[in-house]
């Protein structure tokens, strides 16, 4: 062993080629997009659509979550059926999308309670973790990304991996035509570009996610619990 005499041996793993490459999945990829407007016109809400097109073109199976009606954070029981919908969603996906305008310099409570509703663990299981995540911002004015930064923070507290790639759309009421249909534009092009990123990560991971988030800490924690359940050291 090397000189880690902090480090419990039995619990340090090399990490090992063949688990990264398991047995390639054939479904198609499941992403859930999340939007963060209740505007009767909501520019996020038409680049999730606009967003989910994409998606489906590069082969995923798509559901958009529609906010109306989920109530505030812990105002109502986890049963509250527009949670569980969120809720169903959020495990059902293998990757997601984060969309949200830019209001007062930061990311809107819609989106967030949304995030807020999807628990970081449940017992021992942890529904976001090692899924994939794309982010996207819409704003009134000039290009900003305010939003992005806040929710790249966020994708990294629920133990998502979040693509190197984002988007931010400035002056998006510009950026629509009268049918809801982005027009062509450096702004399309880096939204296909975040789509395109995000099933390529959704694809190399899902099969591993797994493995890539099996961490020494936890296996030391987990042996540590059950010791102290059976007294049995050698397990």
């Amino acid at each position: 062993m090397s000189d880690l005499p902090a480090a419990v041996e039995q619990h340090l793993k090399h990490p090992d080629m063949v688990a990264l490459r398991p047995p390639v999945s054939t479904h198609k990829p499941r992403i859930l997009i999340l939007y963060g407007s209740l505007r009767a016109v909501s520019y996020s809400r038409l680049l999730a659509q606009e967003a989910g097109r994409l998606l489906e073109h590069f082969g995923c199976e798509v559901r958009i979550f529609d906010p109306a009606g989920l109530p505030l954070p812990d105002a109502e029981p986890v049963s509250h059926p527009k949670v569980q919908e969120l809720r169903t969603l959020s495990a059902w996906s293998e990757g997601q999308v984060w969309i949200s305008p830019e209001r007062h310099g930061a990311m809107t409570g819609i989106l967030k309670s949304q995030i807020d509703w999807i628990p970081l663990s449940i017992g021992a299981v942890r529904p976001t973790q090692g899924k994939t995540l794309a982010i996207m911002q819409v704003s009134g004015g000039s290009q900003s990304f305010n939003a992005v930064n806040q929710m790249r923070i966020l994708g990294r507290w629920m133990r998502m991996i979040t693509i190197p790639n984002q988007s931010s759309v400035a002056k998006a009421f510009q950026e629509f035509d009268a049918d809801g249909r982005m027009k062509p534009s450096s702004y399309y092009d880096r939204v296909v570009d975040v789509c395109e990123e995000l099933v390529k990560f959704t694809l190399l991971t899902r099969d591993a996610s797994g493995y890539l988030t099996d961490r020494y800490s936890e296996r030391k924690e987990a042996a540590e619990k059950l010791e102290t359940l059976t007294g049995n050291k050698a397990l």
